[in-house]
């Protein structure tokens, strides 16, 4: 028989959490996700569902009936929303301006679907000019995009002439909101948005595990008339909506603690208000770039389609930027994150979300960068001069 192994009593280092996600978790959804279980049929639980919807509603800014909590991390939610949208057979526009387009047509293929691209620099939102001539050439049944892509700092602008373009094609919208929920306006009603899902533990400072989706009814319909199975049972809308629906019937174990958290955290929401929450990401993001600038740092993404909870900046020459990233870890316990894919190398991504958007953590981590680049002997004040 194995011998059992040593481990010692759970001691996480306290860490100031500033890259793409985590962010740092609101102490109000720690203190929630302590209360014990309860049965998945219990009464009081399903009015935790219940409560859940409703701040989904609120934070999405729908009325859609198809509103809840994917059991999953974000990409259950994205594979949820293309999986059950897309059907064998059916065409899928997909951005390539970043990294989170690409694993939507990725998604796309697997459930099925042709995958097409409208095409655009990393670091630069789409033109719709160039979506419209898209769906000219393509004629999708599915347009996927990015509302805020975490890989590159853009937070793509002109959502609703998107959707009218997809809409006029009869073709069905799926928004990316993972970097964006509760963190930038987001209103999915009024911005013709038929499908889309966001992120538990980037704006909204909860821990991964339940993350919020939203069906509207064109979505709906197309879910509800497909001529073939969802590939996924634990994924299959029809089925988990029997359960978060009127009928109630169980589907598959919810992650209990997680809803717990997120109820929490999107009752913060609710208490800081939707638009008051925008206003204070953009300010104290504001005051990071802001701040970064005064380093001789510029940032990678263009102020009108800067993305305040997920900030892009140029690594400049003769600085390594993992040397950066981990000076930063070691002495100061600050985390930030290098590029992905084709960035990869060339910037860095700094979160301002949630919990961990607070002046506070922008002053730290600017008085942090600053021992960071004068480490590598760059020189601060030639550079914020040359800025």
């Amino acid at each position: 028989m194995r011998s059992p192994p040593e481990t010692s009593e759970l001691d996480t280092p306290s860490r100031i959490l500033m890259g793409p996600g985590p962010s740092m978790i609101d102490p109000r959804v720690l203190r929630a996700m302590s209360t014990q279980a309860l049965g998945y049929m219990d009464p009081s639980f399903l009015e935790i569902m219940d409560d859940i919807q409703e701040l989904l509603r609120y934070t999405f800014q729908t009325d859609n009936e198809w509103t809840l909590a994917t059991s999953g991390t974000g990409t259950a939610a994205m594979e949820t929303a293309i999986g059950n949208i897309v059907e064998p057979g059916d065409t899928m526009l997909v951005p390539t301006n970043g990294y989170f387009g690409n694993r939507m047509g990725k998604l796309a293929k697997r459930a099925g679907g042709d995958v097409v691209t409208v095409d655009a620099p990393w670091g630069e939102p789409l033109d719709p000019a160039d979506v419209a001539d898209a769906f000219d050439e393509h004629q999708p049944d599915v347009f996927g995009f990015i509302h805020a892509e975490t890989s590159t700092g853009v937070c793509q602008p002109d959502v609703p002439e998107l959707t009218d373009i997809a809409h006029e094609h009869d073709a069905i919208t799926i928004a990316d909101c993972v970097t964006s929920l509760s963190g930038v306006e987001l209103r999915i009603d009024d911005w013709g948005i038929d499908a889309a899902y966001g992120s538990p533990q980037k704006c909204l400072s909860c821990t991964p595990g339940a993350t919020p989706l939203t069906i509207g009814e064109r979505a709906r319909q197309k879910i509800e008339n497909r001529d073939t199975d969802t590939g996924s049972w634990y994924l299959d809308l029809d089925l988990v909506m029997e359960y978060w629906g009127d009928e109630r019937n169980y589907h598959h174990t919810a992650p209990t603690t997680n809803f717990y958290g997120l109820r929490e955290a999107l009752r913060l929401v609710a208490e800081e208000g939707l638009e008051n929450r925008w206003e204070r990401h953009l300010e104290v993001a504001g005051e990071l770039r802001s701040g970064l600038q005064e380093l001789g740092l510029e940032p990678a993404a263009e102020k009108e389609y800067w993305l305040p909870s997920l900030n892009s900046i140029e690594v400049p020459d003769g600085v390594d930027d993992t040397a950066v990233i981990d000076y930063l870890m070691d002495e100061y316990d600050i985390e930030i994150a290098s590029g992905l894919g084709a960035l990869e190398g060339d910037i860095w991504r700094i979160g301002c979300m949630g919990y961990s958007a607070r002046r506070q953590n922008v002053a730290c981590l600017l008085t942090a960068m600053e021992d960071a680049l004068e480490a590598q002997d760059f020189d601060v004040e030639e550079a914020a001069i040359e800025a």
